[in-house]
């Protein structure tokens, strides 16, 4: 009669790929960006695969969490384990008759920058299918399925990335607002548009200015920097523009920057592309 005993079981994928990120980014809160998941989801996770190995991994500390000498020797062989994994989903993908391009940005980005920009590239493109998916966080090429990636970035952070444009930002309001803002402190009186994803935004500037915002000026915020941006253009406040995301308002005369004084935020808007495309990442940079 044959005999089928039960197959000891192996620690859930997951859990080694919570236990991977979170060894290589140094926390569970950055592991947790990178999969899309709970900071608790990643603590269970790794509790799942300390109990069936039977040792710690991290050692929980008040300032956060800390490889263990074992969970320092396994990380480099899961990272490579993983980079490997995310190599052979990419080769599968292209395998498809038809190119497919499926590129991750900045929502501000995705609206503001790129949507103009994707009618010349599918034109220059045609075999080629385009697809985008707005994140707050840049992706991991290298794991998930995404060909590129645009966001604002330290260009010193990763020497691979292309720089499209270096971020400068300064002041900017409808036309009709303009001539009451003569210098930094004009600005008082006025409703400040902040943005959620660029809180500082205000402070960068205002220090380039040399202008000490006093308390009390008003402010109005808003989670997507588009509505911000609508609402500059609507008259409700002055906001902070981008420079590479604001220039088709300012060449419309949409907008209008009051003051000369512009800031630089030591961030580029960046291009990251998959080694299949990165020719094609090339030709991108010169659109205008």
């Amino acid at each position: 009669m044959a005999v089928s005993p039960p197959r000891p079981k192996g620690p859930p994928l997951n859990a080694l790929r919570a236990f991977e990120a979170a060894a290589r980014l140094g926390g569970f809160s950055r592991a947790a960006e990178e999969l899309g998941v709970t900071p608790g989801a990643i603590t269970q996770h790794i509790k799942t695969l300390e109990d069936w190995v039977g040792a710690p991994l991290f050692e929980r500390r008040s300032q956060g969490v800390r490889l263990t000498l074992e969970g320092a020797r396994l990380r480099p062989a899961f990272t490579t384990a993983f980079d490997k994994m995310g190599a052979a989903v990419h080769a599968l993908k292209e395998l498809s008759r038809t190119p497919r391009v499926h590129i991750a940005a900045l929502p501000s980005v995705a609206q503001l920058w790129l949507s103009s920009r994707l009618p010349r590239l599918r034109a220059e493109h045609p075999q080629c299918q385009f697809s985008v998916t707005a994140l707050e966080q840049p992706p991991n090429l290298l794991r998930e399925v995404f060909d590129w990636s645009v966001f604002f970035e330290r260009p010193e952070s990763d020497s691979k990335g292309i720089v499209l444009e270096h971020d400068e930002i300064f002041p900017v309001c409808a036309p009709h607002l303009a001539p009451s803002i003569k210098t930094a402190h004009d600005l008082t009186p006025h409703t400040l548009l902040v943005d959620d994803t660029w809180s500082e935004d205000w402070d960068i500037w205002a220090k380039e200015a040399g202008w000490a915002r006093p308390t009390g000026v008003k402010t109005a915020r808003f989670s997507l920097y588009a509505l911000a941006l609508e609402e500059a253009r609507n008259g409700a406040g002055i906001l902070i523009g981008h420079a590479s995301l604001i220039r088709p308002d300012l060449e419309a005369g949409r907008l209008v920057a009051p003051l000369p004084m512009q800031a630089a935020t030591g961030l580029a808007l960046m291009l990251r592309t998959t080694p299949q495309f990165q020719a094609m990442a090339d030709s991108f940079v010169t659109f205008e």
